[in-house]
C-alpha cells in the first residue's frame, strides 16, 4: 500500500465542521479524517524542504502529532492554509536543529581536545584524541570519522555505511561520550 494512499475514502464533511467536531469530542478519528484530506500536500511540503522521502514520511507523522496539540490552541480560519504554515515551520525547525546539532557537536569535541591542556600542549592533545579514537568500537570510530573529519551529514553516513539513521545518531553520540571519558581519564594521568 502506498504511504499516502488509504483504503478509506476521505471524509466529505467540510474542514470547519470536522475541526469543530474534533474540538468538541476529542475524537482523534475526526482529526485524522481532516488530516488525511491534506496528507499528500503535507508530504509535498516536507519533501520540498527536507529533500528526503523517509525523512518526509516521518515528518508527516510528527506533524500529525503536533496537530493534536496545536489545533486546540489556535484560532484556525482556513485549515488547509494553517496546516501548510505548520508543516513548513516544522520542516524549517528540523533543518535548523539538524545544522545546530552538527555544529554544536563539532564545537564540543574540539573544545574537549583544546581544554585538555592549554595551547602549549596542542600536539599532545591531538595525539591523545587520536589514541582515544582508536579505542572506540569500529561503528563509533567510523561514524565519528565521517561526521567530524569528513563533515558528512547523518544521511550520507547512513548511505555510505548501511547503518540506519538512528544507528548513525547513536554511534556519534556514544562515540562522542566515549571520547570525552577517555580524554578526561588521559588528563587525570
Amino acid at each position: 500500500m502506498n504511504f499516502l494512499k488509504s483504503s478509506k475514502k476521505p471524509d466529505d464533511r467540510d474542514d470547519e465542521r470536522l475541526l469543530q467536531e474534533y474540538r468538541q469530542t476529542g475524537d482523534l478519528a475526526l482529526l485524522a479524517a481532516l488530516y488525511q484530506k491534506y496528507m499528500h500536500l503535507v508530504f509535498g511540503v516536507c519533501l520540498k524542504y527536507l529533500k528526503d522521502d523517509e525523512l518526509s514520511k516521518d515528518a508527516v507523522m510528527q506533524i500529525f502529532e503536533e496537530l493534536i496539540v496545536k489545533v486546540n490552541k489556535h484560532d484556525i480560519r482556513q485549515f488547509k492554509s494553517w496546516l501548510y504554515v505548520l508543516s513548513r515551520n516544522y520542516c524549517l525547525m528540523q533543518l535548523r536543529s539538524g545544522k545546530k546539532m552538527q555544529t554544536d557537536a563539532l564545537d564540543d569535541i574540539m573544545e574537549l581536545a583544546e581544554d585538555l591542556h592549554h595551547d602549549d600542549d596542542r600536539e599532545e592533545d591531538l595525539a591523545a584524541l587520536e589514541r582515544c579514537k582508536e579505542k572506540l568500537p569500529p561503528a563509533q570510530k567510523l561514524s565519528i570519522q565521517l561526521f567530524y573529519i569528513e563533515e558528512k551529514c547523518y544521511k550520507e553516513i547512513a548511505e555510505d555505511t548501511g547503518y540506519s539513521m538512528n544507528e548513525v545518531k547513536s554511534y556519534i553520540q556514544n562515540g562522542k561520550r566515549n571520547l570525552k571519558i577517555c580524554l578526561e581519564k588521559n588528563r587525570e594521568r
